[in-house]
């Protein structure tokens, strides 16, 4: 579990983050939303430390990230796996390589034990004949797939994936959704996803946190999106006519059920 309380956050005179609070919670993917300028990329960059806020706590089960030293910090950094934007995979390295990268820095295990963990994520996200392929050889879906393996290679209890589903089509998009869920769930992760994906938002977020000019503007799950009253939500997540149509005939079908 990862709590955010009263998290303040400037550049110069410029506030970014306004009293921000809320609690990201294990087994669940945690999505934090908003538009561009919104605040949820410096809210995910002071959540792992790369940012320190002016005010406020970051607490990772009870324990403050910004009154520990650098040693501490250290090792709580062992246990967050990262899924960046740009997947950021070592393009001289094999798909095997990459993925094992972490376990050659953080690890002492025999070859033989890294390479079996290796094979065992690589299958778990659906990549098993791909180990001696570089990135310039694989589909930008199989890349992210790859970057996916490679952040939970450590069996981390916590997990930040940075726009997951950037560049990708449709398709490809929901099965790094649904794999990402499924591993939460599987593993028990405390999963944060920043991203501006709808589908990720109505397929993926058990919990979301809606950011609007620094703050939080509302906080909730993807089935409480649908009826939700909140303005600037409703403007942000069915921005077009058809989302509209579909949120209308989504409260009609569930008044029609309760009936």
């Amino acid at each position: 579990m990862i709590e955010v309380k009263h998290v303040k956050k400037r550049f110069g005179d410029k506030e970014i983050l306004k009293d921000v609070s809320f609690t990201m919670y294990p087994g669940q993917t945690n999505l934090i939303i908003g538009a561009s300028g919104s605040g949820k990329t410096v809210m995910m960059k002071c959540m792992i430390g790369l940012f320190k806020p002016e005010e406020g706590q970051i607490l990772y089960e009870g324990e403050d990230i910004l009154s520990i030293d650098a040693k501490e910090m250290k090792e709580i950094r062992k246990q967050i796996g990262m899924l960046f934007q740009g997947s950021a995979l070592f393009d001289s390295l094999t798909v095997e390589e990459n993925v094992m990268f972490p376990l050659n820095m953080f690890t002492q295990d025999s070859y033989a034990k890294r390479k079996a963990r290796v094979n065992e994520v690589l299958a778990k996200v659906e990549l098993t004949d791909a180990n001696h392929k570089f990135p310039a050889e694989i589909s930008g879906g199989m890349k992210k797939r790859v970057a996916l393996a490679r952040a939970i290679v450590l069996n981390p209890k916590y997990l930040f994936c940075d726009e997951p589903n950037s560049g990708l089509d449709p398709q490809t998009s929901l099965v790094i959704d649904h794999l990402i869920k499924n591993i939460t769930r599987e593993y028990n992760i405390t999963t944060v996803i920043n991203t501006h994906d709808m589908n990720t938002v109505m397929e993926s977020g058990d919990h979301i946190v809606y950011m609007h000019k620094g703050a939080k503007q509302w906080e909730g799950s993807n089935e409480e999106i649908i009826f939700s009253e909140d303005e600037l939500l409703n403007n942000f997540i069915f921005a077009s006519e058809f989302l509209r149509g579909a949120k209308e005939a989504r409260i009609r079908e569930a008044r029609n059920a309760g009936k």
